[in-house]
């Protein structure tokens, strides 16, 4: 992979983001330089940029956007309760702690039945995490997806969320 292409084809160029985002950028494009330079680097202090103030935030923004953030996991709390309820500075702070002292703990998803595309009348399950785990998994994707994303050559073709070979799909 080119050391100038871009982690994200549809993201903004680091540049243009403030805040967190910026930082979140900056530690994807630092993470992917060093993950492409050597093939065999560990990582092994990766938890520290997961309960990183600012990931946490760019994960909170990326659930609180997402079209499931109003359906309840099995907390009962949907991204508005949060909101109103706690407030997302406290929540945040109240996972970054969880997560730092390693007493987070994942739990079971709230199971919900849903059609089966296609008319055919059939169901399947779909499990739904409270928001603090989909936070959570978030800001690991966040960490994660730089490293993994160095991995893959021209020639691979794996799913690539709204592309396929550079092509954005709106």
């Amino acid at each position: 992979m080119p050391q100038d292409a871009l982690l994200n084809s549809g993201a903004p160029p680091v540049g243009l983001l403030v805040g967190p985002d910026r930082r979140v950028a900056e530690l994807q494009a630092k993470l992917h330089r060093w993950a492409a330079a050597d093939a065999g680097r560990r990582f092994g202090d990766l938890f520290n940029f997961v309960h990183d103030p600012a990931t946490l935030l760019v994960a909170w923004d990326r659930v609180a956007g997402n079209h499931g953030a109003r359906t309840p996991g099995v907390d009962g709390r949907t991204v508005a309760h949060i909101e109103r309820e706690i407030g997302v500075a406290v929540f945040l702070d109240d996972v970054r702690a969880q997560l730092k002292q390693r007493t987070w703990c994942l739990l079971p998803v709230r199971e919900r039945k849903i059609p089966k595309p296609g008319g055919s009348g059939k169901v399947r399950s779909l499990g739904i995490a409270r928001v603090e785990d989909r936070v959570v998994q978030a800001a690991l994707k966040l960490v994660l997806e730089p490293i993994w994303e160095a991995d893959f050559q021209p020639c691979s073709y794996g799913f690539v969320r709204h592309e396929v070979r550079g092509i954005e799909w709106r």
